[in-house]
C-alpha cells in the first residue's frame, strides 16, 4: 500500500474523504500544516483580504492560522479562500 494511503486509512475510518484525499482543498491544506502561508480571502464580490501565518490546523470548513509576531490564532472560513501561497522555507527561516 502506498505510504500516503496508509496514513489516510490510519486517520480514522469515519474521517470524511474531503479530509483524507488531497484532490480536495482541506486534505491538500492538511499536508501543509506547520508551514508559513499567505492566504487570500474573497470578501463580498471583489474585495481580497490576506492573512499571513503558520498553518496550524485544517478542518472540513475552516483553517487556523497563527500570527508570527503575536502568536494569535485566526479561525477562517475555508470557502472564502481564493489563493494560498506556501513558503518553501522552513518556519525558523522567518524568525
Amino acid at each position: 500500500m502506498e505510504e500516503s494511503n496508509k496514513r489516510n486509512v490510519s486517520i480514522n475510518n469515519t474521517t470524511p474523504e474531503t479530509l483524507t484525499n488531497n484532490i480536495y482543498t482541506p486534505a491538500f491544506l492538511r499536508e501543509q500544516i506547520g508551514k508559513l502561508v499567505r492566504v487570500e480571502f474573497l470578501i463580498g464580490t471583489n474585495n481580497l483580504v490576506d492573512r499571513i501565518g503558520i498553518l496550524e490546523d485544517v478542518g472540513a470548513s475552516y483553517i487556523l492560522l497563527r500570527a508570527l509576531e503575536s502568536g494569535v490564532l485566526t479561525y477562517a472560513d475555508i470557502y472564502s479562500i481564493k489563493f494560498v501561497t506556501i513558503s518553501p522555507y522552513p518556519v525558523n527561516y522567518w524568525r
